[in-house]
């Protein structure tokens, strides 16, 4: 489905003169391919092309989008609207969730998706406000930053993605960040198959880490915030205070559990769950670290962050 175009989005390059950035309305994407030149030109053609209208399809469709999703198929039109949908519909059964918690990854998808199409690239990943989807040709490799919070990021972690690697979407989910959480999580960063499963699947993890009723978690209804919010009168969280270590514990082995079992469905590959200098892995391998993994928890040093 294309949509009639009601205005064009500012699109450049940024100081490196290697990387697109592509910016419509709160959809913000840095864009890099890797390859021979021409091919690396004909990607960045294909994403200018399929990014132009993008929001307005979207758009359309955005009062279903913000319906709660249904497990029992899509009857959205749009590709990019039925990718969000089949993303965030493995949770439908049990979770409250809308196509909207998978718009920034399915975003990214799609853009990358006519890249690869259009060109033979070495690599390349689009990137959309820390949602990542990825392609990697053979024997190549990206270094994904783990952060601390999606707002200030600082290096928690890194990990390889190399093509032999099921995973090709990271998406990071928490309190912080620009969409709203029903969770008390500063940061779940999930690496999946796809960068839509990976962004749905960080904002149910984020819902999980929690503390319900807690004195120092402050919340306050969606629709106060953002009238037309997809949560509604849902109450999502503003301010979280400092917690005691058992506090801590109690819910990052929440999110951690939940994260396990999602694992364990195939549905996710890995996750990196953190709250208040604390930070649980869940199945990832390969992660840079600065001091040895009790268990499946770790306290790292927050550093500079760095992607790919």
């Amino acid at each position: 489905m294309r949509s009639r175009l009601t205005r064009l989005p500012q699109i450049g390059w940024l100081a490196d003169g290697r990387r697109l950035h592509m910016q419509d309305g709160p959809i913000d994407l840095i864009v890099e391919a890797h390859g021979a030149l021409e091919m690396v030109l004909a990607a960045y053609e294909a994403a200018t092309r399929r990014f132009t209208g993008l929001l307005d399809e979207l758009c359309e469709e955005l009062p279903e989008l913000r319906k709660a999703a249904r497990a029992d198929g899509c009857f959205l039109k749009g590709d990019v609207a039925c990718r969000m949908h089949n993303a965030v519909a493995p949770f439908a059964a049990n979770d409250f969730i809308t196509p909207m918690a998978a718009v920034a990854g399915a975003v990214a998808e799609e853009i990358l998706g006519a890249m690869v199409q259009a060109a033979d690239l070495d690599r390349a990943y689009v990137n959309n406000g820390g949602d990542i989807a990825l392609h990697l040709g053979e024997d190549q490799s990206f270094t994904v930053g783990l952060v601390d919070r999606p707002d200030m990021p600082g290096l928690i972690g890194k990990t390889r993605i190399a093509a032999g690697d099921a995973m090709r979407g990271v998406a990071t989910s928490g309190w912080r960040g620009r969409s709203f959480s029903l969770g008390i999580a500063d940061a779940v960063t999930v690496l999946a198959r796809t960068a839509a499963q990976a962004d749905a699947a960080a904002t149910i993890i984020a819902n999980a880490i929690d503390l319900p009723g807690h004195p120092a978690v402050v919340r306050c209804p969606a629709y106060d915030i953002q009238p037309d919010s997809d949560l509604g009168a849902r109450l999502v969280t503003r301010d979280v205070g400092r917690l005691s270590s058992r506090d801590i514990v109690d819910a990052l082995e929440t999110g951690a559990n939940r994260a396990r079992r999602l694992v364990a469905a195939n549905l996710i590959n890995g996750a990196a769950l953190h709250l208040q200098g604390e930070t649980y892995i869940v199945a990832l391998k390969n992660i840079d670290r600065k001091s040895p993994l009790p268990r499946d928890r770790i306290q790292m040093k927050t550093e500079s962050l760095m992607h790919a």
